[in-house]
């Protein structure tokens, strides 16, 4: 008998509960209720009970390291360095600066009272939310869950973790380190597919925390309003590179190269497409070429030998880009560097850049999520506006100028979720600043204090002292009483 099914909403066809999908349910379900009965114990933790987690947390980070970059190899033919560089140190960074602040994060803050409230006392304390569900993606397996999660331990929340399933030897890996450290009553790790995370998401969490494509976030968003859980969306979208007349184009080359192939272009913030102006095209391919032929070698050959140059995720992803390049060339785009794929298995292709790029080319179409740059050439910045407005807001917008003024122009046309200027992906690293994305891009933000504050409740505090002034305002509301409120009403508005 073929078990009943419905709509998860991840998407997968998923198997009812009553079917036999009900074993791996009930293990959900009796970590959840368990994290439930201690979620009051940890919520009124103390800032010290909470750092010593955090620092337990960046000690079995840092002495299972050489496992993490095994398995993040075994998914992904990544070189250590990159993984040092992408994911051990931006985490250990985050952790180690939420250490340093967390006494000041969680004192209450006080805040001035308005006159008409003389005599009370007013605070703001940051209290868990509770329940915080974390689903992380496969691109950046482990940066990704783990900085959200020092966030949630941060906040004294109890925390259920799914990684992707794309990534098994890392999601593995996490699950080994996981229960290593914590207890399953305050943080658990479930590994599989979309069955789990479906199931997971028709529970009652607080707070629900998602890294992946807007299409699965619209229907993360959705699952998580049937509990009215909060939710924080870190999507992606086509973020766009705007080169001007000015900028320093062996810089550019340099540092947009980078930002389209680490991690061979799965990056949600990647530079998906540059508008470049159409006096700076040409020169700009051969300081691209030349940036490139540095780093992974000369030859197709060599880039495909670099020990350097990461692999896509999985074949089908590999396919499925292909095509979208072999479509955009149909089109009328032209592969000017680049453009070669591996055999079957290998997944590899190379880093590719394409001219001819229209708007309505088919690689314009959708984020890219992999190692090709579409060159769109423009005339003026207003062609550039007309262009990104029309477009699903990025989370991403890099600015290569060296006019300050038109830099400004640009910012006050254009919106994103972040923005770097002369450079790509960097403004991600700075704890002081919030991470997140704007509509399509994503809803909320994180690191530092902001990943705090994302995870926490900011509940109002008023305490009434004396003397107190509000029975002058008791009813009944005789002619003294009205006279005494108009002017008050009037010296407010002085």
């Amino acid at each position: 008998m073929m078990p009943s099914t419905t709509q998860g909403p991840t998407g997968q066809m998923t198997a009812s509960p009553s079917s036999e999908r009900t074993g791996p349910l009930t293990e959900l379900r009796r970590v959840f209720d368990k994290q439930k009965a201690s979620r009051w114990r940890v919520a009124k933790s103390t800032a010290d009970e909470r750092i010593a987690k955090l620092r337990r947390l960046r000690d079995g980070i840092w002495a299972s390291r050489a496992q993490l970059e095994q398995a993040i190899w075994d998914d992904f033919h990544k070189n250590p360095t990159e993984t040092d560089i992408t994911e051990v140190s931006p985490t250990i960074s985050e952790i180690d600066h939420t250490i340093k602040h967390l006494h000041k994060w969680m004192k209450p803050v006080r805040v001035k009272t308005p006159l008409p409230l003389f005599g009370t006392r007013s605070k703001i304390k940051l209290e868990p939310k509770g329940m915080v569900l974390i689903l992380s993606p496969w691109n950046y397996p482990f940066y990704l869950l783990i900085c959200p999660l020092a966030a949630a331990i941060a906040a004294g929340n109890c925390c259920i973790l799914k990684p992707s399933s794309k990534v098994p030897h890392t999601a593995h890996y996490l699950k080994e380190l996981i229960d290593g450290l914590f207890p399953e009553e305050e943080v658990a790790l479930f590994e599989g597919g979309h069955d789990v995370s479906d199931a997971l998401l028709e529970m009652p969490f607080d707070h629900v925390f998602f890294t992946g494509s807007p299409d699965i976030g619209k229907k993360v968003m959705a699952a998580a309003a049937k509990n009215l859980a909060s939710v924080t969306l870190e999507l992606g979208g086509k973020s766009p590179a705007i080169v001007d007349e000015t900028a320093d184009l062996s810089q550019v080359a340099s540092r947009l190269m980078w930002g389209k192939l680490v991690n061979a272009g799965q990056t949600c913030v990647a530079p998906d497409y540059a508008l470049v102006h159409e006096s700076r095209v040409d020169a700009l391919v051969g300081e691209c070429e030349r940036a490139v032929a540095e780093r992974y070698g000369v030859t197709e050959e060599d880039r495909k030998k670099s020990p350097d140059y990461c692999r896509l995720v999985s074949e089908r992803h590999a396919q499925e880009l292909k095509k979208l390049l072999d479509d955009s060339v149909a089109a009328g785009a032209k592969i000017v560097m680049g453009g070669i794929s591996g055999d079957a298995g290998e997944r590899y292709l190379s880093p590719t850049i394409l001219t001819d790029v229209t708007e309505d080319s088919p690689i314009m179409q959708q984020e890219i999520f992999g190692p090709i740059l579409p060159i769109v050439r423009y005339s003026s910045l207003d062609d550039v506006f007309r262009l990104i407005q029309s477009r699903p807001k990025p989370l991403a917008l890099y600015i290569f100028s060296a006019d300050q003024k038109r830099i400004d122009r640009i910012l006050e046309n254009t919106t994103s979720g972040g923005v770097t200027v002369n450079n790509t992906i960097i403004h991600l690293l700075n704890p002081e600043l919030p991470f997140g994305g704007v509509g399509n891009s994503g809803q909320g933000n994180y690191h530092g204090h902001f990943g705090f504050r994302s995870m926490s409740h900011e509940r109002a505090v008023m305490s009434q002292g004396r003397p107190e002034l509000e029975h002058l305002a008791y009813p009944p509301y005789v002619e003294k009483v009205r006279k005494r409120i108009t002017d008050a009403m009037k010296y407010l508005m002085k």
